[in-house]
């Protein structure tokens, strides 16, 4: 249990700077590799599975380990989990930048996920203990999601500009630089908290919960390729229920449980944790597509296709603080409720893009309305459960808070990217009926082999006959973003209490040096 000190951390707004370094950081690595898609699959031969799990390698291995990582930052000190991971994630993302096959790649992106969540439980858990007030909590708070929301948009603008000048690989090197000033930032300005008597580390409910999350993503991701209704599937999804309703019932029965999951009897918290969930379900499923429509379907290049996602970063940048002004005048409820549905608008008018939409029409107006919508969302919904929790519960809150965010992620890549195979390789096999078989194959991989097919057809409307079988995958899991988008907003609207309670102030960790 955390302990009050009356010791506060030193130069507050400085401490946040360095951890809004380390979030970007683990941030810009959601989305730089989206970019990197059609390139990676031309040049590795990958497959949209295996371009999903280049994603999901990384973000899986990150949301089933952030219960784990927020432990060892409690047990063992938040700062030295926070270098220990910014060391390991340098070290593998030498190890991507090196792969030579999907598998490696893959892997090293795994590695780099375990090296994240060290990293991003421990900036929350270190933003607590910097502002003890609620109020500049809550603008820390707006901060630190406005930062995680230029992550979104910076990733594929890097990465695009990388991938015009130099190889593939890049996009994993040029982070070292931004490795080392966090690792040296924070030797110098944080100082070291943990809890003052850490409760036993809870290996069964670990491994249950990183064997629930991963046989969900694991069977979702593979699930068009075996078949929705397969013996495989079926068997994937009994065992994550299993697994998962396993945790719940050991985590019930512990005197010391790796996540209280009492916490969620809280209306703030499970509410709170929903909206996020299922914002960036959408988010991170919806950039996973448009990355590839922009290069695949649009013809923009690498550097081209980032820059045209720089609405979200605009917006993002400009809507998350105003978001807590928004909450203290109108309330939690209604500022989040309202979010989401700017999100499912957003989504509904990229469902409606077609293969020679404009950017500067439908494509633009529906990324600003996400990006605005999901800064209505972020701030006052992570708010609402770090609010909702007494000082000693900050760290599961930081976990919570963490895991449900990019489980959301990892899902909506799983989900939409699946809804997207599904759809794209039907198509694809039908319009292409009259081709050899193999060939209609290769071609229902991904858009990239589809497009490669389509240039050996002696077909001439072969190539538009993949691009249009993309768009209605894009059409297909846009449609799903908006669905969740409506369900989360109800929800908010059933559950979300109107307006924070009034709160003691946030004290302080114990701390260290």
């Amino acid at each position: 249990m955390d302990q009050s000190n009356p010791v506060p951390q030193p130069r507050p707004w400085r401490v946040l700077a360095v951890l809004c370094v380390s979030v970007l950081l683990v941030g810009i690595d959601n989305t730089i590799v989206n970019v990197a898609l059609p390139t990676v699959a031309a040049e590795l031969s990958a497959d949209t599975s295996g371009l999903q799990w280049m994603v999901d390698g990384y973000t899986l291995v990150f949301a089933a380990l952030l219960l784990v990582g927020g432990y060892l930052g409690d047990r063992y000190g938040r700062r030295r989990m926070l270098q220990l991971g910014l060391a390991r994630y340098g070290l593998t993302s030498l190890l991507a930048a090196t792969a030579g096959t999907t598998a490696e790649l893959v892997t090293a992106r795994a590695l780099m996920g375990a090296g994240a969540a060290l990293i991003f439980p421990a900036t929350l858990a270190l933003l607590l203990t910097a502002f003890p007030g609620a109020r500049e909590r809550a603008t820390a708070i707006g901060v630190w999601s406005a930062v995680t929301g230029l992550s979104v948009a910076i990733g594929p603008v890097t990465g695009g500009w990388l991938l015009e000048h130099f190889a593939w690989g890049s996009v994993f090197l040029a982070k070292l630089p931004l490795v080392v000033v966090a690792l040296v930032a924070g030797q110098l300005v944080l100082r070291e908290s943990r809890e003052r008597a850490p409760s036993r580390f809870d290996a069964l409910g670990a491994l249950a919960s990183v064997t629930g999350i991963g046989l969900l993503v694991w069977t979702t991701i593979e699930a068009p390729g075996h078949g929705w209704t397969s013996a495989v599937t079926v068997a994937g999804y009994a065992g994550a229920v299993l697994a998962l309703a396993g945790f719940v019932v050991w985590e019930l029965r512990r005197p010391e449980p790796l996540l209280d999951v009492r916490l969620f009897t809280d209306a703030r918290v499970s509410a709170g944790s929903g909206a996020i969930a299922l914002a960036f379900f959408a988010l991170f499923g919806f950039i996973f597509l448009i990355t590839q429509y922009f290069q695949a379907v649009l013809g923009y290049g690498p550097l081209a296709a980032g820059l045209r996602t720089l609405p979200f970063a605009l917006v993002i940048g400009a809507t998350a603080p105003l978001a807590i002004m928004a909450m203290h005048r109108f309330g939690t409820k209604r500022v989040v409720a309202a979010g989401l549905l700017v999100m499912a608008l957003g989504f509904v008018t990229a469902a409606g893009a077609a293969v020679d939409s404009a950017y500067w029409g439908r494509i633009v107006v529906s990324m600003v309305l996400m990006a605005a919508g999901l800064g209505l969302v972020t701030s006052p919904a992570t708010e609402a459960v770090m609010g909702a929790l007494r000082a000693d519960q900050a760290g599961a809150g930081s976990a919570v808070n963490d895991t449900v965010r990019e489980v959301g992620g990892t899902l909506g890549v799983a989900v939409v990217g699946s809804v997207l195979s599904t759809v794209y390789a039907g198509t694809v096999r039908d319009a292409l009926a009259g081709a050899p078989a193999e060939a209609r194959d290769l071609a229902a991989d991904s858009v990239v082999a589809g497009l490669a097919v389509a240039a050996q057809s002696p077909d001439p409307g072969a190539a538009d006959t993949v691009r249009q079988a993309f768009v209605d995958g894009l059409s297909a899991g846009s449609w799903v973003c908006a669905g969740a988008c409506v369900v989360g907003a109800l929800s908010v609207a059933a559950w979300l209490p109107a307006r924070a309670r009034d709160e003691a102030p946030v004290p302080a960790a114990v701390a260290v040096g």
